[in-house]
């Protein structure tokens, strides 16, 4: 009779299984019977393919290096859409690039998320690199302008240590500055052209992260713009696509060197995204016009679309990964 008072091993795990599966089904059952929080903030889904705008666009060439904000559609660098949540709180960052395109995507989202940002532009960007300022110091973050051209080693060396000076250290890199000039044959490369894409795309951030390498403490990352172009080269941009293929062997090569000093190498390979790349000589006139139109959502990505992997890739919550490359192309790219 004793026995017939008593629970067996497998009845208690039986009868606490059953608990928690109720407790953990009240949620679901709340949300069915509408019993929902009003004050709910709850993101709301949006369609990819309806998100931003389609080509056809209008024939727009500018000369290099091209103002994003004279461009139809104005690329959308979440201006007014991204929305921080103290990730980045207390970091330093260096962007190159950082007036336009992905590079003023990462300066507006690393400032959201707390960090202080010091971005580089060609002297003739100064328009856009002026509205990128501003939104920096209205997220109440500190926001240095360093303008100058990369393709100078010894302006290359002044950017690091003005942005040291005026930043008070560095933990974040993002060599994003890129020149890319469509040219059909490759006789018609110059040397002064094959020069000036090798100088801007590849010897700038090595002569950035060699000079800067020295003050980046534990726990910095730096982060490469790469491309699909880098696995899937286009014919016309014979020069710019292998400095992208550069760019990812950089990564890699450099995440092995620099792991066991505790600073992350990554990369971010876009594929067709709405830059003032494409407007300043980055795509012949009919490709532009239907620029994207290639992609599974039938449109090219916009710079804001990408800023997340930026932010994610410089955060210390993605501490295990190094020498990565992560990719966003509509799905028609890799990796």
């Amino acid at each position: 009779m004793e026995n017939d008072n008593k629970m067996t091993r497998r009845q208690v795990v039986a009868g606490l299984g059953t608990t928690l599966a109720a407790v953990a089904a009240a949620p679901a059952f709340a949300v069915a019977g509408k019993a929902i929080n009003p004050d709910d903030k709850s993101v709301k889904l949006s369609d990819p393919v309806t998100l931003h705008p389609k080509p056809p666009f209008k024939s727009q060439p500018q000369p290099w290096p091209g103002l994003q904000s004279k461009m139809d559609p104005v690329p959308d660098c979440g201006e007014t859409s991204y929305k921080g949540s103290g990730r980045l709180m207390g970091r330093k960052a260096l962007i190159t690039g950082g007036d336009s395109g992905m590079g003023r995507a990462a300066a507006i989202a690393y400032a959201r998320e707390g960090a202080d940002v010091a971005i580089n532009y060609f002297p003739t960007e100064e328009p856009d690199a002026r509205e990128v300022i501003d939104l920096i110091k209205k997220e109440g973050r500190k926001a240095v302008a360093i303008p100058g051209d990369l393709r100078d080693e010894a302006f290359c060396k002044q950017l690091v240590q003005k942005a040291l000076s005026e930043l008070g250290g560095l933990d974040i890199i993002v060599n994003n500055a890129g020149r890319q000039q469509s040219i059909n044959s490759i006789t018609d490369v110059t040397t002064e052209e094959f020069d000036a894409t090798m100088k801007t795309n590849i010897y700038a951030p090595f002569w950035i992260i060699r000079e800067a390498l020295p003050h980046l403490p534990p726990g910095s990352a730096i982060i490469g713009t790469t491309s699909e172009q880098a696995y899937d080269p286009s014919p016309d941009l014979y020069a710019y696509a292998q400095t992208k293929a550069a760019t990812m062997n950089y990564v890699k090569s450099l995440a092995k060197q620099l792991g066991p000093k505790g600073i992350r190498v990554n990369g971010v390979a876009p594929g067709p995204v709405w830059t003032a790349l494409q407007i300043s000589g980055g795509a012949q006139p009919e490709k532009q016009q239907m620029f994207g139109s290639w992609t599974m959502l039938a449109r090219p990505g916009q710079p804001a679309e990408l800023a997340s992997i930026y932010v994610q890739l410089a955060a210390s919550d993605a501490s295990f990964a190094s020498g990565q490359v992560y990719g966003a192309s509509g799905g028609v790219g890799q990796p």
